[in-house]
């Protein structure tokens, strides 16, 4: 058994030798591994201190952690086994040679879209690492904000205390373009101080100074409210633009130094490299960033912002909607990063964003149905969910961060998307008619529909003062949130079946935590009781009349109020086997409780027990029915036959029903199961079967529905 995370980590991800380098992001642990097949993903799936593990393309391979992901990450760079892995992981590059690992890389199939899925990671690992100081920034622009509205600052730009603040904050958008250069370069294996300085080159005073040129003519443009500059250098026309917040001229000026770079190193001698590979590249790149990347950069970037604002402004309803419901499936897949870009664009273009306020709605509908997960956990008593859905919630509220929520809960329990769209859906129809009503003005005076900010933040409760008509934004949120979490705690995140497991859990270990509770209890009660006996030895006999009353009397009010429940019956005819011969391991674990599986030989399955039926499966492959002294039996058929979504089941009955035994629950068409390529083995446990005196099976055997196959001591 490994000592530490970080070790045991490691061993489920197939070893040191398995590990071709290792980086992180906000949440996640992102490994480039030798072969992902060694991978023990369950392992890591039930790892404390694990939220989730997510293979990836190719042989890539994610872990993720939730805050504390810098610190797993030092201790997993720190362990001696990772000694000669260490180097690898922190150059980012593999133990075999560039060529060897980029060969290789090209060579998998990672489908036929291959380009794209590399394009999205070039992007993502663009803003990644910058997402700590980006958040920071955000927090900061929300609390000024926040004082400024409640009056305990005054909103003076002429004042040298808040020219001051504002620079805290502004610095980090305004060299933004350099951040952005130093991670684009790094990722394509360039020296990302040659990217950053490079980019540096379009922000410096004197190049910004050249608007002010003699030789400079300048344009007014109405749509944006800004002017376009052109400069004359050495006879050439140079588009001159603000470069400060924008990130699409780093990114496109990476690639291309990516191939200046790789290029000269081929035929610049290794000796001379350190010197002349930078020398040309800061000539070639820097010449070809001012003349034509930059301007290409900044044109595509301006033409996506109008092309949204347009969309904004004349499909208000539409976008409102349409951001909401699609950040739940880009943000898994990392395929959000050109939105973020996007809003980044607005703010340096047209100096708000627009973006921002629907993506806020999608956040808060994730962090209402993490919110009811944990309501569920805590009155449910399931101690590991209600630790996952804490952090998660945690960080989602005070840091704006989805990814422990997705990844620890939301893609687990996959019902949970079906009732977090629901929170999406509807909050941003609210946002879309409250933007319309109540439109926002900029500061150039413009009438824009919909919730506008004019600085990038992580949408959280620390934020919501950065966005104008705060109170419209206020009220989406809410709706979004409330709706998911309303509609978590009534139809719940999880299939019968998780929620059977989780009840048995709890109520083993409230079982074994019993003895102690009551061996606690019961010490000053016998030296109560002894004493008592020493004073009051002739009384002896009635005491023991009376007690002896009282326990014959408690034993037998449950009888008054409820038959016993002895035996389960068959629910369906056909042949009885052990869990063990079920093929199915968590019935077979008894993960569920103690029961039989039947290898049906008819079509309609009835009611085991009688009793209310606690759960109903929407696909009529689960059914949970309480008894009244508390026996509760889960009727599953087949195996995996929850991927049918309900094709082949004629249910009839409903949750919260009344139903005897023999009772007809569904009718199944098991032909059609097995086309399916699905077991038609139908198990039955009783799930509190660790409460229970015993459960004892009868297998071996061939029954009709109702027959005896289970016998219960209470």
């Amino acid at each position: 058994m490994a000592d530490s995370l970080a070790s045991q980590i490691i061993t489920a991800i197939g070893g040191p030798e398995n590990v071709r380098s290792l980086t992180h992001c906000a949440t996640r642990l992102r490994f480039e591994l030798a072969d992902a097949s060694k991978v023990d993903q369950n392992a890591l799936e039930h790892m404390k201190g694990v939220l989730g593990a997510v293979p990836q393309s190719g042989d890539r391979f994610q872990v993720v952690i939730g805050g504390g992901v810098a610190t797993v990450y030092e201790n997993i760079m720190h362990l001696p086994e990772m000694a000669n892995a260490g180097a690898a992981s922190a150059s980012g590059e593999g133990q075999k040679s560039n060529a060897d690992v980029k060969a290789e890389a090209r060579s998998k199939a990672r489908g036929k879209v291959a380009w794209l899925d590399s394009f999205f990671e070039y992007l993502a690992d663009s803003f990644r690492p910058i997402l700590g100081v980006l958040l920071g920034a955000s927090i900061i622009i929300a609390l000024v904000n926040l004082l400024i509205s409640l009056n305990v600052i005054p909103n003076d730009e002429a004042s040298a205390g808040w020219v001051f603040v504002k620079a805290i904050w502004k610095g980090v958008f305004y060299f933004l373009p350099i951040m952005v250069a130093y991670n684009a370069s790094k990722k394509l294996k360039v020296d990302p101080w040659l990217g950053g300085a490079i980019m540096a080159i379009l922000m410096t005073p004197q190049f910004t100074s050249l608007i002010d040129a003699k030789t400079t003519t300048c344009v007014e443009n109405a749509a944006l409210g800004t002017k376009s500059c052109t400069a004359n250098i050495f006879g050439i026309p140079m588009a001159l633009s603000d470069y400060s917040g924008n990130v699409f001229v780093p990114l496109l000026m990476a690639a291309v130094l990516a191939l200046v770079y790789h290029g000269l190193k081929k035929i610049i001698p290794e000796s001379v490299q350190l010197v002349f590979v930078p020398f040309f590249c800061m000539i070639i790149v820097g010449a070809l960033t001012a003349f034509i990347i930059g301007p290409i950069g900044v044109w595509v970037g301006n033409g996506l912002g109008v092309g949204l604002a347009w969309m904004n402004t004349h499909a208000p309803f539409i976008f409102a909607i349409i951001i909401p419901l699609l950040y739940p499936f880009l943000v898994p897949l990392g395929l959000h990063w050109p939105l973020n870009a996007l809003m980044l664009m607005n703010i340096q273009t047209l100096g708000y964003d627009f973006i921002q306020g629907p993506m806020g709605v999608w956040n808060f509908a994730c962090f209402g149905a993490t919110a009811g997960v944990l309501f569920i956990a805590v009155r449910d008593k399931d101690k590991d969910m209600r630790q996952t859905a804490l952090g998660a919630l945690a960080a989602g509220l005070l840091g704006g961060v989805s990814e422990p929520s997705l990844y620890g809960i939301h893609l687990r329990y996959k019902l949970v998307y079906k009732r977090m769209l629901v929170g999406c859906g509807l909050g941003g129809v609210v946002i879309a008619v409250l933007g319309w009503l109540f439109p926002s003005v900029t500061a150039a005076g413009q009438t824009v529909h919909g919730v506008t900010t004019t600085a990038f933040a992580f949408t959280s409760l620390l934020t919501i003062p950065v966005f104008d008509q705060m109170w419209v934004y206020a009220v989406s949120i809410a709706v979004s949130f409330l709706t998911s979490f309303f509609l978590i705690i009534t139809f719940d995140y999880r299939t019968p079946e998780q929620k059977a497991e989780v009840l048995a859990r709890a109520a083993a270990d409230q079982k074994a935590a019993a003895p102690a509770v009551e061996a606690k209890e019961a010490a000053p009660a016998a030296t109560t009781a002894a004493a008592t006996a020493t004073a009051t030895k002739t009384e002896a006999p009635a005491a023991t009349a009376a007690a002896a009353t009282a326990t014959a009397t408690k034993t037998e009010a449950p009888a008054a109020a409820a038959a016993a429940t002895t035996v389960v019956n068959a629910p369906v005819a056909g042949h009885v086997i052990a869990l063990d011969e079920t093929g199915d391991p968590v019935f077979a674990s008894r993960a569920l409780g103690e029961g039989v599986g039947i290898q049906p030989t008819d079509s309609e399955v009835v009611a085991p027990v009688s009793g209310v039926l606690q759960t109903v499966a929407e696909t009529g492959h689960a059914f949970g029915i309480k008894t009244d002294d508390g026996v509760e039996v889960l009727v599953h058929v087949g195996i995996d036959t929850v991927k049918m979504n309900g094709e082949g089941f004629a249910v009839k009955v409903k949750a919260d029903e009344r139903v005897n035994a023999g009772d007809p629950l569904v009718s199944v068409d098991f032909a059609k199961v097995k086309d399916a390529g699905y077991s038609t083995t139908t198990l039955m446990t009783v799930l509190n079967t660790a409460v229970l005196t015993s459960v004892t099976p009868k297998t071996g055997i061939d029954v009709k529905a109702g027959d005896e196959v289970i016998d219960i001591q209470r």
